[in-house]
């Protein structure tokens, strides 16, 4: 049993979203808060977007002779009943300390922890929609894969919950394939967390790296500027817009030790670092790198062109990085962590944005033909932060110092060949 101290408060989790990541990530979660009881709660309450369906003939649970088999349920009662997501993560057990909610403001009501695994497009509404009922002193981990991009700006999806919950709220991110997580499959994973200074400012709490150093210290109470206590700087190093509230100091510290034992699995690996803005951005633009490998493995050119691929993929992002996260991006996030070149090799081998773009030069058709064949319509993830990052390099005059990430865009729109991507690559800046 981890301690990190006597406290008189223990932390309440809530996971908000149920799909197959969100349910294996709650599982994970309510495996450690039964096994650390000194530090959580042992529920762990999980929001579901409800709906209602029968128990599927497939599953482990169908009895023609029960009525969840026969008649249609709330999928909050099936879980809750079976103690498991049968739609989302079907043979998969959960804790039966997972409580499935269906009411987002119960969900959340007095949680310091808030997990956050949805899809993006809905995180403005679901915010607008807890944000009075959240605890002003709250922290918040994003599950939430990629960034939100235009031609005027990158945003971490991190930064956004951060923003419209005024909340501090780091990401979470890796090779991690959620099926393959549920099912105890070994892994590991990254985790970003920059700890405000205010929720040091306790000289009895541990230290923790700050942004100066992947791993480094937090500074001590004594260091800080106590008038400026409820500041943090975001990851462009700018003042946050965010006014933190002080966690009381009951409460064991949200450090990362405390994250690492949350997370942390004997088959899920979790790494503690604090490159927010790199962590996340790993998540995005390795979609773009994995179609340009699929291009160039449907043409069959062999493992040597998917290697070159990736590397100059990996420079890349690691140079988008530096260029727009100058403040708080570290080189190592990207080559040694999961949430960089473990995520990236994983993406390129088999993800679907590899396996659809790989299908579209198979094929000699467009990869808008491979998502509605493949996909039932839905668009790679890849596709369109390609395209939002072209815009995004193109407004700042910046195009031509990403050879790869915007190749791969031109090449999605008839500009130019798959063929000439080694041409392409070849003008990658060392």
């Amino acid at each position: 049993m981890a301690t990190l101290g006597p406290y008189n408060k223990k932390h309440k989790v809530t996971v908000v979203g149920s799909g197959n990541w969100g349910s294996a990530i709650a599982k994970i979660v309510a495996e450690n808060t039964k096994e650390h009881p000194d530090l959580y709660e042992e529920e762990v309450q999980m929001w579901v977007y409800e709906e209602e369906l029968t128990v599927p003939p497939t599953s482990k649970h169908y009895d023609p002779g029960s009525k969840f088999s026969t008649q249609p349920h709330k999928l909050t009662r099936l879980i809750n009943h079976f103690h498991e997501n049968v739609k989302y993560l079907p043979g998969i057990a959960l804790p039966s300390n997972i409580i499935a909610n269906p009411s987002l403001e119960e969900s959340v009501h007095d949680s310091t922890i808030l997990v956050f695994n949805l899809p993006h497009q809905f995180i403005g509404g679901l915010c607008d929609q807890m944000k009075d009922h959240i605890l002003p002193y709250a922290r918040g981990v994003s599950c939430i894969k990629g960034v939100s991009v235009d031609s005027e700006d990158v945003r971490l999806f991190s930064e956004i919950i951060g923003e419209k919950l005024a909340i501090y709220c780091g990401a979470l991110s890796g090779a991690n394939i959620a099926n393959e997580v549920a099912q105890e499959k070994f892994s590991e994973t990254t985790i970003a967390y920059d700890p405000p200074p205010m929720d040091s400012r306790n000289p009895s709490r541990n230290p923790t790296p700050k942004a100066g150093t992947p791993r480094g210290h937090t500074p001590s109470s004594s260091q800080l500027d106590l008038t400026a206590i409820n500041e943090h700087k975001d990851t462009r190093g700018k003042t946050s817009k965010v006014k933190l509230i002080v966690p009381p100091a009951d409460l064991p510290p949200i450090d990362h030790n405390l994250l690492r034992t949350l997370f942390h699995r004997p088959y899920f690996h979790a790494q503690v670092i604090s490159d927010v803005a790199g962590v996340s951005l790993g998540g995005a633009l390795k979609n773009i790198v994995a179609i340009a490998t699929g291009f160039v493995a449907g043409l069959g050119w062999g493992d040597n062109a998917k290697a070159a691929v990736m590397r100059v993929g990996l420079l890349e992002m690691v140079r988008f990085g530096k260029t727009f996260f100058a403040n708080s991006v570290h080189t190592g996030t990207f080559t040694e962590e999961s949430a960089g070149v473990a995520d990236l090799i994983t993406s390129c081998s088999g993800g679907r944005n590899y396996r659809c773009a790989k299908m579209s030069v198979e094929r000699n058709i467009s990869i808008e033909e491979v998502e509605r064949e493949e996909l039932n319509g839905q668009m790679l993830q890849g596709v369109s932060t390609a395209k939002e990052v072209y815009g995004f390099l193109k407004a700042r005059g910046k195009d031509d110092e990403f050879p790869l990430l915007v190749g791969t865009y031109r090449i999605l729109h008839g500009e130019v060949k798959v063929e000439d991507l080694p041409d392409l690559m070849a003008g990658t800046p060392k």
